[in-house]
């Protein structure tokens, strides 16, 4: 039996250690994808089209919203933010982790179109000064950027029980080892339509 795919979703507020956490997986595990957003925002300093981010004008994201191309989509902080459909299809038919970084948004979308392939964790910092502090030592937004990320992650984990894993990121080597554990618990992990083939084959 050919073994399909899973995703591996990852929410959580801005400056909360994700990027530093999604790296480690790409570093530990092999036959991953990392699922690259599409955006409307503009490209932050160090910042490489078609590796950090898929940045597009506002008129063709929209174009490709009516087109279908997303498996979810958001407007946050003014800008749209997507997952393409096209690419996360094909990696799962590959048999890859797909690892998605996305918003509270995306994430209702996607749990409701394929939730059975979805294992979600969110992460976040211990207390929301901390989350200001990581921000402001980030230096990337203006002050009132960061007001803005900090109360919209009070907004943020209002949802946080409707995911399957909750991590605290407080020491980062901690936390990165609790999230590869819950990767390889994910890419274990069978789906419903995987078992009835098995079983059909098994017979």
């Amino acid at each position: 039996m050919k073994k399909r795919g899973s995703i591996l979703l990852i929410s959580g507020p801005s400056g909360a250690g994700k990027s530093s956490m999604i790296k480690e997986l790409k570093k530990e595990m092999k036959d991953i994808y990392f699922s690259i957003s599409v955006t409307t925002r503009t490209k932050r300093d160090g910042e490489v089209d078609g590796v950090d981010y898929c940045f597009v004008s506002k008129d063709k994201f929209e174009k490709d919203i009516k087109d279908g191309s997303f498996l979810e989509w958001a407007k946050v902080h003014d800008n749209y933010y997507g997952t393409s459909l096209k690419h996360t299809v094909q990696a799962i038919d590959e048999g890859k982790l797909v690892v998605f970084d996305i918003d509270v948004q995306g994430f209702l979308q996607a749990k409701e179109k394929i939730g059975e392939l979805i294992t979600s964790v969110f992460i976040t910092t211990p207390t929301a000064k901390e989350l200001k502090n990581r921000l402001l030592k980030r230096a990337t937004d203006s002050k009132e950027i960061i007001e803005k990320r900090v109360k919209n992650a009070y907004d943020e984990l209002k949802y946080a029980s409707r995911y399957d894993y909750f991590i605290v990121n407080d020491i980062l080597e901690d936390a990165k080892r609790e999230l590869l554990s819950i990767a390889e618990a994910t890419r274990a992990k069978t789906s419903s339509m995987e078992l009835d083939s098995f079983i059909k084959e098994w017979s």
